[in-house]
């Protein structure tokens, strides 16, 4: 069964995880490139960046299985947008705390700041359709 905004949320996560992929690749590719844009001291285990830059890039595909199939992607879509809360915050305390500079929050924008909204929208209406698939005998999941 569909849900409201499906061809948004098709756009929306194809997006995500074609953005997700690019970046994963890059960070394979140039390690360095957030240190250098933000001024800071190159890594001296640029291993870490890369292994990051996988990660993010396998979240892609994922996202590119919620365009394809908008109405069974609930669990995906939440644990990225979890992702894209808690990075922020882990940012936040590294920006606190001096040990990475305001600039490299660039990252931030595209990473996270930006898909928000449509992933949280997302989520909004896609989770009576969640509810009613996996809640047990007229109890809904607590969420």
């Amino acid at each position: 069964m569909p849900i409201p905004r499906q061809r948004l949320h098709r756009r929306v996560f194809m997006a995500a995880g074609l953005y997700n992929i690019a970046w994963g690749c890059y960070a394979a590719v140039d390690p360095q490139w957030l240190f250098r844009v933000a001024g800071m001291t190159p890594q001296n285990h640029p291993q870490i960046f890369m292994t990051l830059g996988m990660v993010l890039g396998l979240y892609g595909v994922l996202y590119l299985d919620v365009a394809l199939r908008p109405s069974e992607g609930f669990l995906i879509a939440a644990v990225g947008l979890a992702g894209k809360l808690l990075g922020p915050l882990g940012w936040l305390w590294l920006a606190l705390t001096r040990e990475w500079p305001l600039a490299s929050g660039i990252v931030l924008v595209t990473n996270d700041l930006i898909w928000w909204i449509p992933f949280a929208l997302y989520l909004r209406d896609c989770l009576p359709q969640w509810r009613a698939r996996y809640a047990p005998r007229g109890r809904a999941p607590g969420l």
